[in-house]
C-alpha cells in the first residue's frame, strides 16, 4: 500500500471516530433559526444573502471552467490581444455595487430594529460579575444572582472523578434561570461590576457586552416557550468559562405566578 493511500485510510476512520463521538451529536452545519422575532430575521437575511452568494460563485466557476477547457493550449487557442475595454469594465463595476446595495438595504433595516426597544413590556437589568450573573427585574421589584449549578461546579473540579458527560447539560446549567413570559418585548439594560462581559444566548439571536461604567441595551421576544441556553462570550477571567445563561419562556400565567411568589419571598 502506497504512503499516500494509507495517510488517506488513516484520515478517513480519525474523521469516522469524530463524527461518531459525542462532541459531534449536537453539530449543526447552519446557523440555528432560533426562537424570536429578531433570530429568525437575521436567519432569513443570512439565507438571503448566502444564496447571492452561493449564485454568483456558481456563474464565476462556471465561466472559469469554461474558459479552462475551451481556450486550453491544447486545443490550439491562441491568446486575444487587447488591453482594455470600457464597456465591460463599467458592466462589471455597475453589476457588483448594484448587488452590494441591494443586500446592504435589508441588512440596514435589520440593524436598526435590532436596536429599537421601544415598545417593551419588561425591563431587565442584567449585571455581569466575575463570575456570575444579576438580575433586576426594575417593574417587579424581584432581583437575583444567577451561577452555575452545584452538579455541573463539582464535575468540573480536578480529582471530583466525575464523568461530565455523565452531567446533564453540564457547565450549560444554573441554579436560578431567568423566567420570561411568552410573546413579550422583552428590553435588557446590560452592565458589569468589574470586568468586561458578553450576555449571549444563540437561539435569541443576540449577544451584547455587559462593560463596567456602561448600560447597553438589547431586546428580544420569545415566540415559543421553553428552556435556552446560553454563556458569557467574553473573556473575562479564569473562570470565564464556567458563568453560564439559561433562560426560561414560560405562558404568561405562570409568569405572574412566578413574579408574585418572588414577591411574597422576605
Amino acid at each position: 500500500m502506497k504512503i499516500s493511500t494509507r495517510v488517506f485510510a488513516l484520515a478517513l476512520t480519525v474523521l469516522g471516530l469524530g463524527l461518531a463521538g459525542p462532541a459531534w451529536s449536537d453539530f449543526e452545519l447552519n446557523m440555528p433559526v432560533g426562537v424570536t422575532t429578531a433570530s429568525r430575521e437575521i436567519y432569513a437575511l443570512h439565507m438571503q444573502i448566502l444564496w447571492v452568494c452561493v449564485i454568483i460563485a456558481g456563474v464565476v466557476y462556471a465561466a472559469m471552467i469554461y474558459a479552462i477547457v475551451r481556450f486550453r493550449k491544447s486545443a490550439g487557442a491562441k491568446p486575444s490581444k487587447f488591453t482594455h475595454n470600457a464597456t465591460v469594465e463599467v458592466i462589471w463595476t455597475i453589476i457588483p455595487a448594484v448587488i452590494l446595495i441591494a443586500m446592504a438595504v435589508p441588512a440596514a433595516e435589520t440593524l436598526v430594529r435590532l436596536e429599537d426597544a421601544r415598545g417593551s413590556e419588561l425591563t431587565i437589568k442584567v449585571t455581569g460579575y466575575q463570575w456570575r450573573w444579576h438580575y433586576d427585574y426594575l417593574d417587579q421589584g424581584v432581583q437575583f444572582f444567577s451561577v452555575l449549578d452545584r452538579d455541573s461546579n463539582v464535575a468540573r473540579r480536578l480529582g471530583s472523578n466525575i464523568d461530565p458527560f455523565t452531567v446533564e447539560n453540564y457547565l450549560l446549567a444554573v441554579d436560578r434561570p431567568l423566567i420570561v413570559p411568552v410573546d413579550t418585548k422583552v428590553r435588557l439594560l446590560l452592565t458589569a461590576a468589574d470586568v468586561v462581559h458578553s450576555w449571549w444566548v444563540p437561539e435569541f439571536g443576540i449577544k451584547k457586552d455587559a462593560v463596567p461604567g456602561f448600560i447597553n441595551e438589547t431586546w428580544f421576544l420569545a415566540q415559543e416557550q421553553g428552556t435556552f441556553r446560553g454563556q458569557c462570550a467574553e473573556l473575562c477571567g479564569m473562570d470565564h468559562g464556567f458563568m453560564p445563561i439559561v433562560v426560561q419562556v414560560t405562558s404568561r400565567e405562570e409568569y405572574e405566578a412566578w413574579v408574585a411568589g418572588q414577591q411574597g419571598e422576605p
